[in-house]
């Protein structure tokens, strides 16, 4: 559904997402499409061992900086006690399954309020296999990150499981994961 016929549909909550936000949005790109370029950022920095916290509050979306977030989130990321971390907090391999599934369903969720599509409940399990011979450096032939990852996920919708399917995949970390990514790596001595 495109913004023009928005006008001629009342929107309403679906799925506790504001349908006529998400309609604004797609208008205000269809009229300037430089308003798609979104710019998401963090802030990063070792505390000790394997801890590591992040804060997160400014990004850019719709042709300006966003100034609705008050106060910054923060993250902290750490290693299990077998990885010489004081498990604190989830490490970042949980932290991309969190991410996976974090935005498979809210992408789900989204798409499905746009259509009229009801859902009544998501539920998912993850798991990702990591063979860590990789990133400890004992093999060049393994992969430093995970080389499977499962995704179950259980709806409860009167569409289709084709359907739901469908709209979760417009998920961009499912793209981001599932397909490979050019990441610009800097590093400056301090």
């Amino acid at each position: 559904m495109t913004a023009q016929n928005a006008a001629q549909v009342e929107y309403q909550t679906v799925n506790g997402v504001d349908v006529s936000k998400i309609m604004n949005i797609i208008g205000s790109i269809e009229e300037n499409s430089d308003n798609a370029h979104f710019q998401f950022r963090l802030k990063n920095h070792w505390v000790e061992g394997g801890l590591n916290r992040s804060r997160i509050q400014a990004f850019f979306a719709v042709g300006r900086e966003d100034d609705t977030r008050t106060e910054p989130f923060i993250i902290d990321a750490d290693e299990p006690i077998i990885s010489a971390g004081g498990d604190s907090a989830p490490n970042p391999m949980e932290f991309v399954l969190h991410s996976l599934v974090g935005c498979l369903t809210s992408t789900m969720v989204n798409h499905a309020a746009v259509r009229g599509i009801d859902i009544e409940s998501v539920e998912s399990s993850l798991e990702g296999d990591l063979d860590v011979r990789g990133m400890l450096g004992l093999s060049d032939e393994v992969r430093k990150a995970y080389n499977n990852v499962r995704v179950r996920m259980r709806v409860k919708s009167a569409a289709t499981a084709a359907t739901l399917k469908e709209l979760a995949m417009y998920s961009p970390v499912f793209d981001m994961i599932s397909n490979s990514l050019p990441v610009e790596f800097v590093l400056e001595k301090a």
